[in-house]
C-alpha cells in the first residue's frame, strides 16, 4: 500500500495527530478526521489497510471514498454528508452502509461523524469512527419477520426466476393508516404492539405458501410470483376484513386499517429499486385516495404522482423564501340580523412558480403532511391580524377568522407568536378567530381543549367549523369548548325543500344559543335560505356568495369597504 507520507499535515491535523495515533492503536474501530479548512483527512492505518485508499493522509477524501460505496447507497450517503456539512448548528453523521474491500468484497460499515464550528459557526473539522459490522440481522426486532434487507434479496430472486422462467408476479406493500395516531396517544412501546399483532393478523391471512416481510416504520410487504389482479384482489380483501375489527392492546382500543400499493413485474420493472419506488407510489396514492384500499401502479397515476411531489418541492421553496407565492383572500361575514359588515374569514391561496393559482385542496394536504402549514400558519396569522389593523379603521368591531389545523394546535409556540402579533400591531384580542379545521380528530380532546382554552383566556374566540360534515357533529360541539359554531353548507343547502332539514339546522342553532354558543352559517347562496336562516332559524352571522365571495385585498377593499384600489 502507498502511504501519503509527502503530503503535509496541515496544523489542525498536526495538532491532533498525537491523540489520534493514540486512539489508533486502541480502538478497533476505523477512525478518521477531516481538517474542513484544507479538505484534508487523516485516517488510521486499519482503515486505509482494509480498504482501497492511497493512504493515511489524502486530499479530498471522497473521490477515494465515493466509487467504494455501494450504488444502492451512494445517493443516501451523498445526501447525510451533504446535510451535516450544510448545518450551521453541530450535526451527526449517522449511517449504515455497504463498502468494497481490497478484496472486493461489500461489507457493511456503520458510521458516525460529527462536524465542529468554529467561533464564527463555519464548519471546521469532521470526526468520527466506522466500525465494520458482522452481519445485517434478517429478522425485525420488533415482529420477528424477514427485514427490508431480505425483501430486496428476495425480489431480486423473483426477478431471476422470472428471467429464467418467464413467470412474473406481483409485489404488494402495506402500510398501516394513521399509525402515527397510535404512537401519539399512546406511547411506542405501545405502537410495537400494535405492529407486532398487525403482522399476526396478516400473516394469519396470507396463502401459507407466501412470506410476509417488515420495511420501515409501519410497512409491510409480500411476493407473489404468477399471481394476477384476481388474486391480488383476494389478499387484499382478506387483510380488509381481519383488520376490520377493533383490537384491545394492554386496556388500549385502536383501529388499524391499511392501504396497499401492487404492482406486477415485468410490467411495472425488471429492477428492485424500480418496483420498490413503484409500489411505494401506488401505496401512497392509496393512501391519498381515501387508505384502506389498494391500488395497483399505472404510469398515468404515477405520472400524476410525481407531479405532487414536484409540488411539495416548489411548495417547500416557497416558505422557505418567505411565505413567496403564498396569499391570502377574505371572504366577507355579515350579521344575519341587519346585512352589515362584521368581518372575513381569511382563505389560503398560493400560486406555484409558474403562476398558476393552485387548489387549496391540493396543496393544503401537503401543508399539513409536511408539517409547513406550521410556518404557514404563523405567517397567515401575521397578515390576517395586519390586514384587520387597517380595515378596522372602516369597520370599528371588524375581525378576521383563521383556519388553524391540529398540527397547529400541537406547536406549542404558536400561542405566542400570536400574542406577539397582537401587541406589535397593537390589536385587541376579539380581532381574530381561530377555526378549527381538522375534522379527523376524535380523540385527545383533553389536550385540544387545553390549548384553546389557553387561547380564550386571551380573550381570542375559538370557532368549530364546518359543523355537520366529517367527525364535526354533535359529538365534538359536547367534547370542544368553542365560542362560535359554524354550520356548514352541506348542512343547510336543502332547507327550503326539505322539513327535516330546516328544523334540523333550528335546533342546532337553539341548542347553541341555549349555552352561549354564536352561530355562523356557511355557504348561503339564495335570498330564500337567507330569509329562512335568519327568521326562522335566528342565525347571527352570515358566510356566503349571497354576499361576496372570496376577494384579494385590493378588491375586498374596493367591494367591501368601498376604499379605490391603490395605484
Amino acid at each position: 500500500m502507498r502511504k501519503n507520507n509527502r503530503i503535509p499535515l496541515s496544523p489542525c491535523l498536526r495538532r491532533f495527530r498525537f491523540y489520534f495515533d493514540l486512539l489508533g492503536k486502541t480502538a478497533k474501530d476505523y477512525l478518521f478526521f477531516t481538517d474542513l479548512q484544507e479538505n484534508l483527512v487523516m485516517v488510521s492505518p486499519n482503515l486505509a489497510n482494509e480498504f482501497d485508499l492511497p493512504g493515511e493522509i489524502m486530499y479530498d477524501f471522497d473521490q477515494y471514498w465515493m466509487p467504494l460505496v455501494h450504488p444502492e447507497e451512494r445517493g443516501s450517503y451523498q445526501a447525510s454528508i451533504a446535510k451535516v456539512m450544510a448545518s450551521k448548528v453541530p450535526c451527526e453523521h449517522n449511517m449504515e452502509y455497504r463498502v468494497k474491500t481490497r478484496k472486493g468484497e461489500y461489507v457493511w460499515i456503520s458510521c458516525r461523524g460529527r462536524v465542529g464550528l468554529d467561533r464564527d459557526g463555519n464548519p471546521y473539522m469532521f470526526v468520527g469512527t466506522m466500525s465494520r459490522m458482522a452481519q445485517r440481522n434478517q429478522a425485525d426486532e420488533v415482529t420477528g419477520l424477514l427485514n427490508k434487507y431480505q425483501f430486496e434479496h428476495a425480489v431480486k430472486m423473483a426477478l431471476a426466476q422470472y428471467r429464467a422462467t418467464g413467470e412474473g408476479g406481483a409485489i404488494m406493500v402495506m402500510g398501516l393508516d394513521n399509525f402515527k395516531i397510535v404512537n401519539e396517544t399512546y406511547n411506542r412501546m405501545t405502537g410495537d404492539l400494535v405492529l407486532k399483532r398487525v403482522s399476526d393478523i396478516i400473516g394469519n391471512v396470507i396463502p401459507s405458501e407466501l412470506t410476509l416481510f417488515k420495511l420501515d416504520g409501519d410497512e409491510f410487504a409480500l411476493i407473489y410470483p404468477g399471481a394476477k389482479e384476481q388474486e391480488v384482489a383476494e389478499i387484499f380483501a382478506s387483510v380488509q376484513s381481519a383488520l376490520s375489527r377493533p383490537q384491545d392492546i394492554e386496556g388500549h382500543q385502536y383501529f388499524c386499517t391499511a392501504s396497499c400499493g401492487t404492482v406486477f413485474y415485468p410490467e411495472a420493472g425488471k429492477d428492485y429499486l424500480v418496483l420498490h419506488k413503484h409500489a411505494e407510489a401506488a401505496m401512497d396514492i392509496a393512501k391519498r385516495e381515501g387508505k384502506n384500499r389498494n391500488t395497483i401502479f399505472s404510469k398515468e397515476q404515477y405520472n400524476r404522482w410525481v407531479r405532487s411531489i414536484s409540488m411539495r418541492d416548489s411548495i417547500w421553496e416557497s416558505v422557505e423564501n418567505g411565505c413567496v407565492g403564498f396569499s391570502l383572500f377574505f371572504q366577507p361575514q355579515v350579521s344575519a340580523g341587519d346585512q352589515k359588515l362584521i368581518g372575513a374569514e381569511a382563505l389560503l391561496r398560493w400560486k406555484n412558480p409558474k403562476g398558476r393559482m393552485v387548489a387549496p385542496m391540493e396543496f393544503i394536504p401537503i401543508l399539513e403532511e409536511t408539517k409547513l402549514i406550521i410556518p404557514v400558519g404563523k405567517w397567515v396569522a401575521e397578515q390576517a391580524i395586519k390586514t384587520c389593523k387597517k380595515w378596522r379603521r372602516y369597520v370599528p368591531n371588524f375581525r378576521v377568522s383563521v383556519n388553524m389545523s391540529y398540527e397547529q394546535i400541537k406547536d406549542l409556540s404558536f400561542k405566542k407568536f400570536v400574542e406577539e402579533c397582537l401587541e406589535r400591531y397593537d390589536m385587541p384580542s376579539d380581532s381574530i378567530v381561530l377555526e378549527l379545521t381538522e375534522s379527523k380528530i376524535v380523540a385527545d380532546w383533553t389536550f385540544i381543549n387545553k390549548q384553546f382554552d389557553s387561547f380564550r383566556q386571551m380573550g381570542i374566540a375559538v370557532a368549530m367549523d364546518d359543523f355537520g360534515t366529517g367527525y364535526s357533529s354533535l359529538a365534538s360541539l359536547k367534547n370542544l369548548s368553542c365560542d362560535i359554531v359554524k354550520i356548514d353548507r352541506e348542512f343547510v343547502k336543502k332547507i327550503l325543500e326539505n322539513e327535516f332539514d330546516r328544523r334540523l339546522v333550528q335546533y342546532v342553532v337553539d341548542l347553541c344559543h341555549s349555552i352561549g354558543i354564536y352561530c355562523c352559517i356557511e355557504g348561503v347562496e339564495e335570498e330564500a335560505e337567507y330569509e329562512l336562516l335568519t327568521k326562522e332559524c335566528k342565525a347571527d352571522a352570515i358566510q356566503g356568495y349571497l354576499f361576496g365571495h372570496p376577494e384579494s385585498v385590493a378588491d375586498f377593499e374596493e367591494k367591501f369597504l368601498k376604499l379605490e384600489k391603490e395605484a
